[in-house]
């Protein structure tokens, strides 16, 4: 009798909904199946933000309306350390095409797909292929932001500037915030999803110093959180944030 080959590891995925119902709703669906795992659970775009930086899921499936930090604004972010599917009640084609603008792999309305269209969907987002139904009347082009970007940034100096150079082509206003070289570098590392502990250890200096600088950061960026000065750094901010 042949060799059976081996199955390959869970599937670990990431649910983030602001209903509890939808989201156990999912996790039951999901973790039935043998090969995914849902990793955890998350009611907004920074829960989710800091779930993923820690967890580092295969996927990542996220509502777009949620109160605090919602789906869009936690999406560029998000599609930095995992593959993202949107798995929303939301239709409307202008919140389609700027899902994926920022850097959306999927995008399914829930009661337009079956379990078994789930599931698949989920593994071709894994590998960072375009799912978006016909139904939803949106054309999609390929983004230059690409949201499979799961190692971001090495220890070495030759991947923390490769990584920034890319950000720099990307959102070419993103300097006029008044940071210091030094404070780009941390902004750079702090989109890409590291810890203090590890951009401590990237740049050779203390978590203190970190600290610090991400201090100013946030006041610079007029932000309060790592999810709101995240995404003024990648441009996406709510305008009421910059007021």
């Amino acid at each position: 009798m042949p060799d059976q080959a081996l199955p390959g590891p869970n599937l670990r995925v990431l649910v983030a909904d602001d209903n509890p119902v939808v989201r156990a709703g999912l996790a039951a669906l999901l973790d039935g199946h043998p090969e995914l795992e849902v990793v955890a659970q998350a009611a907004d775009g920074e829960a989710a933000i800091a779930a993923a930086t820690r967890l580092r899921p295969d996927v990542v499936l996220l509502d777009v309306r949620m109160p605090g930090t919602d789906g869009l604004t936690a999406l560029p972010a998000l599609s930095l350390l995992a593959p993202v599917m949107m798995l929303t009640y939301s239709r409307e084609p202008e919140v389609v095409a700027e899902a994926l603008r920022r850097g959306a792999v999927g995008y399914l309305v829930h009661g337009e797909f079956t379990a078994a269209e789930l599931i698949s969907a989920v593994r071709e987002v894994r590998h960072a292929k375009t799912t978006v139904p016909d139904s939803l009347g949106v054309s999609y082009e390929p983004n230059d932001f690409p949201s499979h970007l799961q190692l971001v940034v090495g220890q070495s100096s030759k991947a923390r500037s490769g990584f920034a150079a890319r950000l720099h082509r990307r959102v070419p206003n993103r300097l006029n915030f008044g940071l210091s070289s030094r404070e780009v570098e941390v902004m750079d590392l702090i989109a890409s999803g590291m810890s203090n502990q590890q951009i401590a250890a990237a740049c050779f200096i203390s978590e203190k110093t970190v600290k610090n600088h991400i201090n100013r950061i946030f006041a610079k960026l007029h932000s309060s959180s790592r999810s709101e000065a995240i995404a003024h750094w990648l441009g996406t901010a709510r305008e009421g944030w910059s007021r």
